[in-house]
């Protein structure tokens, strides 16, 4: 007898709908997975095997032969278990074939004993399956611990799954689930930080180039000695950063949803993401990769920040391999298996000794350090990497009476709500286009967004000059000054703006060693 389910492949952080088909012949008993199975997939006859022998069921001793349709398409993972179970239990008369079960997607891996697993990529599957004119007003039945993500697709009917057994009772009509309606309110509650900017002592220039970064999304690089505070102030940026909009979040949720990063308990991401990936990590951890390329750091950074601690200190390739990711805010990785496309729009936060002992143009300490020394340490950030970071920033020593308590310092709700009014103003400069902040800009909508007075044209005219400014640095500085105008509130960008915007560019006016 033949038999046909349905189910779901992930392809990157989009759902294929798959057709699974079971058929038992005669012959000598055996178990065949056709239609491209990695290992995982399987290993799935011993865990199908298992589970519905353990809930009760008999497991047929004839020839069994699954096929995952498309076959021309690489499967893997273990959610294709609960299908293929379901599939041998209808083939051999256990479960009928209704009009219940032909309107339904499941998704699960089992256990032996016949409980599910949850599974990666639940939002992504719920989405596929809404956006699929064939599958468009299926149910999707997959483990209940996935089921509150997978239900904030609201054009989806979602059920949770307990186990093989409660699946079938529902399937037969013995049993009714409730449909998984998450409450959107109760998971938008922010989360708890104990981080505050307030926490830093000093480095007022330094935490104002980072309220900058904050307002137009740019890349900042913060360089100085070792315990200058460059960290501290890096982990403290997203106290400042404004919280994601509902369609932000889901776009973040899909994407750790699929690479497995999603806590159980948390179905939906409400905090840009800060991910800290350590300097010794792979090119393919960073970027992405693997023999079906998974989301690398930059990916998981999408609508939040990547912070790389000691720049230098990271495989020269990876550095040189982000200048794609900075400038297309995308990622292609193409392996002989597939080729896919990950969003990577993330603010770059870099840190940065200015030697290897740290202690060059310190007045304190004695730098040990030779100038060739210094100047090949310097040099494994390259020119164009540079180029593509707009703000870089000394963060000197701080001085004892900056440490001083019964000084007033800012809070980081209050940076924040200068940070949320500037990025409105972009927001409604923007409403026209598929950007969101000045950062994003392109040559061109730069002349057309960035008017400069003419005091601020001859300034940026002797900096172009004097600096030896690239084309690529001198639209970032336009950009940098946009947002300094906007957290002014000013339409014009003036003098003063485009001068502090110079300032952040402090690497550009190093001497030489």
């Amino acid at each position: 007898m033949l038999a046909k389910v349905y189910s779901c492949a992930l392809l990157g952080i989009e759902g294929i709908p798959l057709e699974i088909e079971v058929d038992l012949s005669g012959g000598l008993p055996a178990f065949e997975l056709i239609g491209l199975p990695d290992p995982a997939v399987r290993e799935a006859r011993e865990r199908v095997r298992s589970a519905i022998k353990n809930s009760g069921f008999e497991f047929p001793l004839r020839r069994i032969t699954v096929n995952l349709a498309p076959a021309d398409l690489k499967k893997e993972g273990t959610g294709f278990d609960l299908a293929i179970a379901v599939g041998i239990l209808v083939a051999t008369g256990q479960i009928p074939q209704n009009e219940l079960l032909k309107s339904t997607v499941l998704v699960g891996e089992l256990s032996l004993e016949g409980t599910l697993r949850p599974v990666p990529g639940a939002l992504a599957i719920a989405a596929s399956v809404a956006s699929n004119r064939q599958l468009r007003g299926y149910t999707i039945c997959l483990p209940e611990i996935n089921s509150t993500e997978a239900a904030l697709i609201s054009a989806v009917t979602v059920i949770g799954i307990r186990s093989l057994k409660q699946l079938t009772s529902y399937l037969c009509h013995e049993i009714n689930l409730p449909v998984v309606k998450p409450s959107i309110e109760k998971l938008l509650e922010p989360p708890i930080t104990n981080l505050d900017f307030s926490e830093v002592r000093g480095q007022e220039t330094a935490k104002r180039a980072l309220e900058v970064a904050a307002a137009g999304a740019h890349n900042i690089l913060l360089y100085g000695p070792p315990g200058s505070g460059k960290t501290m102030l890096a982990r403290r940026l997203p106290t400042i950063l404004p919280s994601p909009a509902l369609d932000e979040m889901l776009e973040i949720t899909r994407i750790h949803s699929v690479a497995g990063c999603l806590a159980p308990h948390q179905p939906l991401v409400t905090c840009r993401p800060f991910r800290t990936p350590h300097h010794s990590a792979s090119a393919a951890g960073i970027i992405g990769g693997g023999k079906i390329p998974r989301p690398g750091e930059v990916s998981l950074a999408h609508r939040g920040v990547l912070f790389l601690d000691e720049l230098p200190e990271y495989n020269r390739n990876i550095l040189e391999a982000l200048r794609q990711p900075l400038e297309d805010r995308r990622v292609t990785v193409t392996r002989v298996s597939a080729s896919l496309t990950y969003p990577c729009d993330f603010m770059l936060v870099a840190s940065m000794n200015p030697c290897p002992c740290g202690n060059f143009g310190d007045p304190i300490r004695e730098c040990r350090c030779n100038p060739s020394i210094i100047q090949r340490y310097r040099s494994r950030l390259s020119g164009p990497l540079l180029d593509r970071i707009d703000i870089q920033i000394e963060v000197p020593r701080v001085k004892y009476d900056q440490l001083e308590k019964d000084r007033p310092i800012e809070r980081s709700p209050a940076i924040r709500n200068r940070v949320k009014r500037a990025r409105q103003r972009q927001e409604e400069r923007f409403k026209n286009l598929k950007i969101l902040t000045n950062s994003q800009m392109s040559s061109r909508q730069t002349v057309d967004f960035c008017p400069l007075s003419s005091e601020a044209k001859d300034l940026l005219r002797r900096s172009y000059q004097q600096l030896g400014l690239s084309m690529r640095a001198h639209d970032r500085l336009l950009k940098v000054a946009r947002t300094i105008a906007d957290l002014e509130g000013a339409e014009t960008i003036k003098l003063n703006h485009i001068a502090e915007a110079i300032q952040y560019r402090s690497l550009d006016r190093q001497p030489e060693i």
